[in-house]
């Protein structure tokens, strides 16, 4: 199979850099609407914000659908101190020590954006001396100091900052002349630019999949209910691509798609898992199978709310995850690959 993984990887950069985490992911999915209607591929929206475009197929009696999600971590302003700091509560599941001394935006009520940087609260070693370093990294200790002139709370409320506006971290994207992709939010944003590198592919060789195919964009999956709704009425087998958690006791790699075993939420389809890997191994496909003790996805959302389907779950290897991500164009592409054969063949 001749592939050109750059269409996908110019995406996911152009995705990665439009803030979306839960919540607040209108822009994103415009973005990804936008891509499947370049592609001739019709679309809509569900009440909860997520999109699903659709591809008829050869069998229109059955339907698959693949998923991945378009929200991220992030962050919400949850007090304005009396100093002019600010206190945040966190969006998704991530350790304070990730995202000390990260950039991040704040975006008030009428979209303005306001720079600051996330500190702990006795950052300067020649204050505070031995205390900088043992302080406890915790949503207690935390705060966000803002790139304006502000020193209380109504210089802070001047600027129209408000409790329950939106944090966004900085992704700082970069590519690497040896194919790496750093950046925060490759998951799940790297899983979406895969399904968008498998529309197109579809689309460019006019190849009609084997069942209706549906690629739903869900946009909560980070606090635990992305895919929990409007997964469309014909679909018999779902499969999530998210993305693959290398580390230690983990099989899975930078440069390969996983396909994932079993996760905190139980194992996966079995008949699936094995039709997954069969077309890997037949078609040469760098894979690995896993499992992981710490981990949902869109899947797990769909069977936790009752819908009778057989579920999958593959995706991209991506190192650190919820932290300093990074990933390799080959694992996006053997997810492509995976993905165009399992609506193929």
């Amino acid at each position: 199979m001749e592939l050109n993984v750059d269409y996908a990887v110019e995406r996911l950069v152009s995705l990665l850099k439009i803030p979306s985490p839960s919540g607040n992911t209108k822009k994103a999915i415009d973005f990804v609407n936008e891509e499947f209607k370049t592609l001739g591929i019709r679309t809509y929206m569900t009440n909860k914000g997520a999109l699903i475009a659709t591809i008829r197929g050869k069998n229109q009696n059955k339907e698959v659908t693949l998923s991945a999600h378009v929200d991220t971590l992030g962050g919400m302003v949850k007090e304005i101190k009396s100093s002019g700091r600010i206190k945040f509560t966190q969006i998704g599941g991530y350790v304070m020590n990730t995202v000390e001394g990260e950039y991040v935006y704040i975006e008030n009520s009428n979209n303005n954006l306001y720079s600051g940087t996330i500190l702990t609260t006795k950052a300067s070693s020649h204050v505070h001396g031995q205390e900088t370093k043992e302080i406890e990294r915790n949503m207690e200790n935390m705060e966000i100091r803002l790139d304006e002139k502000v020193s209380s709370k109504k210089d802070i409320e001047n600027l129209g900052i408000n409790i329950g506006d939106y944090v966004f971290f900085e992704p700082r994207t970069t590519i690497t002349n040896s194919g790496f992709i750093k950046s925060r939010h490759l998951d799940d944003k790297a899983g979406v630019a895969s399904l968008l590198g498998i529309a197109k592919y579809l689309v460019d060789n006019n190849i009609k999949p084997k069942y209706t195919t549906n690629f739903f964009i869900s946009n909560y999956e980070e606090v635990g209910h992305g895919a929990s709704a409007a997964i469309p009425n014909k679909t018999f087998e779902f499969i999530a691509v998210d993305m693959a958690a290398p580390g230690k006791g983990q099989s899975s790699d930078e440069y390969s798609v996983t396909i994932c075993a079993k996760d905190s939420s139980g194992p996966y389809d079995l008949e699936l898992k094995k039709k997954l890997v069969n077309l890997a191994e037949k078609n040469d496909l760098s894979y690995k199978i896993d499992i992981y003790p710490y981990y949902g996805s869109d899947g797990s959302a769909a069977l936790k709310s009752g819908y009778d389907i057989k579920v999958g779950l593959i995706g991209p290897g991506v190192d650190a995850s919820h932290s300093f991500e990074r990933t390799h164009k080959e694992a996006i592409e053997n997810t492509v690959k995976l993905g165009i054969l399992y609506l193929t063949e």
